[in-house]
């Protein structure tokens, strides 16, 4: 089974666009991070079994409202969710437990496995619709026995949780790049979510997927500078020599942080290289065109499939995750099919 991660506005590509679409396709499963994200998809008329990786107590009553499936990962979330299911006169509501295998962030420990089970076996307010993990490294081929280490301590888990609960519809621990690196740990369902836009943030690269995003914008004014003229705030770029510099209605709200400024960052008209030059405003940008013929209004490619959001980031000492996410929603959104 299929289960696609859409949360951070899926990745920065809008989520009940990439939802839909996936829904279409017939994707088993989504998840979420937060109970809201997964209300939005309701709302937007999303049908699909969503899975909700980090709720809050706060927000269960909603998550029943909406048949959004918690992931109940300690003894206090789970005491929770059953009180709150309890009230609401719920039988057998779909309940997600997410063990730590090592990443030692979310999840109850493996000691606890066969208790937490034989318990769960007694309660009729929930059921247990999956158990699963997270990869801490699995990008990482130098953490290979680490990851090892993790799906024989998943395996164990399962078994131990079966004894006591009986069987299990699904059990998932890989990420994209578990799938990419440990197929034979896929078990009954994989999650995905930098992967359906082609990446895995894997040192040295991608090559098993297609990027398929891309971040366009345009020349808005174009300035030509004497030698010793400035640009942008504090004076951050001083010309050297006749220069010709243009504006792009881009910056750090929209997403391009001030780390790409002053030659940092490049872009691409045209199929040429135009560095970013001088600090990186909040709403604009502005990049070296002297050795470009571009016109004002012609358009400029921030990353695409062939210069990756991944090269991008990287320039930024950053990864594409980061990248995505902080794209800014008032950036015009478009799915080409």
């Amino acid at each position: 089974m299929f289960l696609a991660v859409v949360k951070a506005f899926a990745y920065g590509s809008d989520d009940v666009v990439v939802a839909k679409y996936l829904e279409k396709l017939g994707v088993d499963y989504f998840a979420v991070a937060y109970i809201e994200e997964g209300v939005a998809l309701r709302k937007a008329g999303v049908k699909t079994p969503i899975l909700v990786l980090h709720p809050q107590p706060i927000n269960f009553r909603k998550a029943i409202e909406f048949n959004l499936e918690p992931t109940l990962y300690s003894e206090r979330v789970l005491k929770a969710f059953i009180a709150t299911a309890a009230e609401m006169k719920q039988k057998k509501f779909p309940v997600h437990i997410k063990f730590n295998t090592g990443l030692n962030r979310l999840g109850f420990q493996n000691k606890a496995s066969k208790r937490i089970a034989f318990g769960l076996s007694k309660e009729n307010t929930i059921k247990v619709k999956s158990i699963f993990s997270h990869l801490a490294a699995s990008e990482d081929s130098e953490e290979r026995a680490f990851t090892l280490r993790q799906i024989g301590r998943f395996s164990e888990i399962c078994e131990a949780f079966e004894s006591g609960y009986g069987k299990l519809p699904l059990r998932h621990l890989c990420n994209t790049s578990g799938v990419v690196n440990y197929p034979g740990a896929t078990f009954d369902m994989v999650r995905c979510g930098i992967g359906l836009y082609g990446y895995d943030n894997r040192i040295g690269g991608c090559g098993d997927l297609l990027p398929v995003l891309s971040l366009k914008s345009v020349i808005s004014q174009i300035h030509k500078l004497k030698k010793g003229d400035s640009v942008g705030y504090n004076r951050a770029y001083v010309a050297d020599a006749k220069k010709t510099i243009a504006t792009l209605p881009l910056g750090h709200a929209d997403g391009i942080g001030r780390q790409y400024g002053n030659g940092v960052g490049c872009v691409s008209i045209q199929n040429q290289k135009a560095p970013i030059v001088g600090n990186v405003c909040m709403d604009m940008i502005m990049i070296d065109v002297s050795d470009i013929d571009c016109q004002e209004g012609d358009h400029v490619v921030v990353f695409d499939p062939v210069t990756t959001a991944e090269h991008f980031a990287e320039s930024g000492k950053t990864i594409s995750y980061e990248l995505l996410t902080a794209l800014s929603r008032r950036i015009k959104r478009r799915l080409v099919e």
